[in-house]
């Protein structure tokens, strides 16, 4: 990934989950903060509602590979965490992409701007 870092400190994702914006469907749930740094973070979760751990791991790699296509569309200087749905397993992996493409990047630069202009809700 080109600017970005993992994210994987607890008390990160809990602040995240409580002060961030969301936006939710059908596969993920996408969580959007700014973090004053010259990169991104991001950090993937998939609960065990989402299947076994096969399926956790395929979810996770989707969510990797779309974020990647999707990397340079995106400002910088926030903190995303992307927590997987149970609908992510039984799709394709360019279906994901696509959705990324078309509306996550929408959504995440949406949530973004709110942020800088200072408003509560998106």
């Amino acid at each position: 990934m080109l600017y970005t870092e993992i994210l994987n400190d607890n008390k990160d994702f809990l602040a995240l989950y409580k002060k961030g914006r969301y936006s939710a469907s059908k596969y993920s749930v996408i969580y959007v903060r700014p973090n004053g740094r010259p990169f991104n973070r991001l950090g993937i979760t998939a609960g065990k509602k989402v299947g076994n751990a096969v399926c956790r791991n395929r979810a996770k790699r989707l969510i990797r590979l779309a974020y990647r296509n999707a990397e340079v569309k995106l400002p910088v200087g926030m903190d995303i965490v992307i927590v997987a749905r149970t609908a992510i397993c039984s799709i394709k992996s360019q279906e994901y992409c696509g959705y990324m493409d078309k509306y996550g990047v929408n959504e995440i630069n949406k949530m973004f701007r709110s942020f800088e202009n200072g408003r509560k809700r998106v």
